[in-house]
């Protein structure tokens, strides 16, 4: 485990047809996440040219608050609940070092609609 800033990436393939509907949960599940400490920015953009797919992307103050902190919370039951069943295939989420720190953490990632 690591103790420094890390970016947590998801690509999030949601079920033909359903988009509206996960954007609409996405929406409720959002302040879930916000609430948790050791967040530093999230950010749910969609693809443009497969406009099933969304990206997540995560900057937590260290991987600990995201897989012990967040995944083992209430708030996580109820992301699970409102989001998990519009994905196929179930997306892998990976974890990246922060690199330059000028840029995720020196602003904070965009709060896109």
């Amino acid at each position: 485990m690591t103790s420094s800033p890390v970016l947590e990436h998801a690509l999030l393939r949601v079920r033909p047809g359903e988009g509206e509907a996960f954007e609409a949960a996405m929406a409720d599940a959002l302040p879930l996440i916000r609430r948790q400490t050791g967040l530093l920015g999230v950010s749910v953009t969609r693809c443009v040219e497969a406009p099933e797919t969304y990206l997540l992307l995560v900057t937590w103050r260290t991987l600990e608050d995201h897989e012990t902190g967040f995944r083992g919370s209430a708030d996580y039951e109820q992301w699970r609940a409102l989001l998990h069943h519009f994905y196929e295939p179930f997306p892998t989420v990976t974890h990246f070092a922060v690199v330059d720190r000028g840029g995720l953490l020196g602003g904070s990632l965009p709060e896109l609609a």
